[in-house]
């Protein structure tokens, strides 16, 4: 019998603390490094390979970390995740050649990949499915609020160095893997970890993705990656596309980008669960997709600055309850000896879409500064026209074992 979240707020909080301290330690470094690339004497290209070796990392170890969290334990694959994280982030701060900073995106891509599926099938472990909806939007929130505090942490730690923000990172690390060691306990026994394992054995990266065809699974992936497409590609163009098209300045820029985010975080933890309950995720992450692409076609005639503050809101809140919704689905969707393989693949897919979204908005905006967006509203619908396809049948026969 799993027992509800409010007994088990402390186990929760440590677990959320890992991806809020993770997810701080990414964005804290972004306001130093301009300074950073200077000091090394980088070129922009050198720094945007810098970024995609990361997600290439993560995409690649995405797969695999999932059958080590069903094979090693959920506690194990955390702690390994959180001490390599520690270790990327100290290295990036020590480096003093290209080859060494390329080392620590590589470790860095890999604890993430490490890290969140072994927090998600932990958390899908606890948690009862009733509850797992409200547990997978305070997931999402934590990840979010670290990307939104990280950046002004930053600037503050920046104070005393440019390479102090790393080192922070690091620590904090290294705290939350000790912590980890002494609070968490592995949620699953020995006997379910070695008949998860005699499993495990039997599939390769190849034999995940197969299985990630499975009609369950695949349409939610597709719409993994349709969102994480379409929130890199939008993040990414927004600054250039804010600069050319309005004039906004840096500040600007940051304080919509910052207002939205909260918004969008705020709304989860209040909402989130409630939503689910009345709409249900099928609903709820359709209703999403088909707001986003009206937002996204609202983005190239707007021109206020509040107008362009109000948009941005609603489109960040679309993504923000469509990730939840998403791995709440699949969470529901796979038995207990899957969840790590459908965390890892979530992460993997995830990770696809990291790497091809940016690049894709990149080359449409040379072209024309609006085609990102319409390109992106055409893709969610794409997306929406394949929930259509989604065997809901499938998932009630499926919780009914």
């Amino acid at each position: 019998m799993k027992k509800p979240i409010k007994e088990q707020k402390m186990v929760l909080i440590i677990l959320l603390s890992n991806l809020f301290l993770v997810f701080l330690g990414i964005g804290l470094i972004i306001p130093v490094m301009p300074s950073f690339m200077n000091m090394m004497h980088l070129s922009g290209s050198t720094m945007g390979y810098l970024v995609a070796v990361f997600a290439v990392a993560q995409l690649l170890i995405s797969p695999i970390a999932g059958r080590f969290v069903d094979s090693y334990g959920r506690k194990k694959i955390i702690i390994f995740g959180l001490f390599l994280f520690g270790v990327s982030e100290l290295i990036f701060g020590l480096g003093t050649n290209v080859t060494v900073l390329y080392l620590s995106r590589i470790l860095g891509g890999i604890s993430a990949a490490f890290i969140m599926p072994g927090v998600t099938a932990y958390v899908a472990d606890i948690t009862s499915v009733q509850e797992r909806p409200k547990a997978m939007g305070y997931i999402s929130a934590a990840i979010s609020t670290g990307f939104i505090i990280g950046p002004g942490i930053g600037g503050f730690v920046a104070e005393y160095g440019v390479r102090m923000p790393f080192f922070f990172a690091a620590a904090i690390a290294f705290l939350t893997c000790i912590s980890s060691i002494f609070i968490l306990k592995e949620p699953l026994t020995k006997e379910q970890l070695v008949e998860i394992s005699a499993r495990t054995k039997q599939t390769n990266f190849i034999g995940d993705l197969k299985r990630s065809l499975n009609p369950l699974y695949f349409i939610a992936f597709i719409i993994v990656f349709v969102l994480s497409f379409g929130l890199s590609a939008y993040e990414t163009i927004f600054s250039l596309f804010s600069d050319h098209k309005f004039g906004f300045t840096p500040k600007d820029i940051a304080l919509i980008i910052t207002i939205s985010s909260i918004f969008g975080v705020v709304m989860q933890i209040f909402m989130f669960g409630r939503l689910v309950d009345v709409l249900g995720e099928k609903k709820l992450i359709q209703l999403c997709l088909i707001s986003g692409a009206i937002l996204a076609v609202a983005s190239t005639v707007i021109s206020s600055f509040l107008t362009v503050l109000a948009v941005t809101c609603l489109i960040f809140l679309a993504f923000d309850l469509i990730r939840p919704a998403l791995t709440t689905f699949l969470s529901k969707a796979a038995d207990e000896q899957e969840q790590g393989f459908v965390a890892g693949m979530n992460s993997t897919y995830t990770s696809l879409g990291t790497i091809v979204g940016p690049m894709m908005g990149g080359i449409l905006f040379d072209i024309n500064i609006h085609y990102p967006y319409l390109f992106a509203a055409v893709i969610m619908v794409i997306g929406l026209s394949i929930t259509v396809m989604w065997k809901e049948k499938q998932l009630v026969e499926n919780l009914a074992k």
